[in-house]
Parts: C-alpha cells; structure tokens; sequence
C-alpha cells in the first residue's frame, strides 16, 4: 500500500440530501453573497444583487452576527435546504451547493478545499468589506446599489 493515498471529501462522493448538519454547513463557503438584498424585475424574472446586506450581515467577515436566531429577527430569512437548491436562481454559480448539486467540484479558494476560510476573500469572492447595511438604506432606494460583482451564470471563476 502506497502512503499517498488519501480519502475522497464528501461532497465527492455525497448527495445533498445524504450529507451531515455539519457537512452540510461546512458547505457554505463564507461568502456572504447570499445575504445580500436583491432584486427581481417583475416583467422579466431577472434577478440582480445589491450591495445592500441583511442587518444581521457583518461586512468584515461576512457572517451572520446571530446565526442561530436569524429567522426569528430576520422572518424572511431563507433556511436554504437540498430541495431549494435547484429552484433558488439567485444562487451565486460559485455556491458550494449549488455546485455540489450541479456535480461539479468546489474551487481552490473554497474552505473545504484550502484548508483556509480566508481565502474566499483573498480570492475576491465574497462581499467583504462591499457592503452597506439595509438598516442605512430606505427600501425604496435599493436599486441604486445594484452591483455587477457577484458572478452570474456562465461567468468563469479562476
């Protein structure tokens, strides 16, 4: 038996729906890009992100401030589960679950993969330090923060 021999990681060999709390969660690579306000067009179902983050955002580290009660402070808060992965199109390509889903590898920026949760933001993918509060921004005013920054579908990441 050769010593470089290594297991395969879970989401390798591991459907969504056959995965642990804790493998599930380990998942989410910290991106925050998900916790960002966005907004459709009525007519066209086309979504867009703004640099608007959720109150309970914290735009330095791009985690929830109150993780375990953020649907009781924050009601519209989705609780992303296997089944919505397919239906939720505002998923940036980039999501570790929407990439698991689709059968595709994480990338090298990703935790899981780098051993680093920095390196999301060293790679320049999540929504550190580009953000503003909702809780400075009237509702009404969301689409002036409309961004070009997360990926969107068919955009490549190194």
């Amino acid at each position: 038996m050769t010593g470089g021999m290594t297991e395969t990681p879970y989401w390798k060999t591991k459907s969504l729906v056959e995965m642990s709390l804790t493998e599930w969660e380990a998942l989410c690579d910290g991106c925050g890009l998900c916790c960002l306000n966005k907004l459709e067009d009525w007519d066209t179902g086309e979504v867009v992100f703004t640099s608007v983050a959720c109150t309970l955002l914290d735009g330095n580290t791009c985690q929830c401030k109150d993780y375990s009660h953020r649907q009781t402070i924050v009601p519209d808060c989705i609780q992303l589960t296997p089944d919505q992965v397919d239906t939720i199109a505002w998923l940036p390509p980039t999501c570790g679950y929407r990439l698991v889903h689709e059968g595709r590898d994480l990338y090298w920026w990703h935790p899981l993969v780098s051993g680093d949760p920095d390196t999301v933001h060293q790679a320049g993918i999540s929504a550190r330090g580009r953000t503003i509060s909702e809780d400075e921004v009237d509702v009404e005013d969301f689409e002036d923060f409309v961004v070009d920054w997360p990926l969107t579908v068919g955009e490549t990441v190194e």
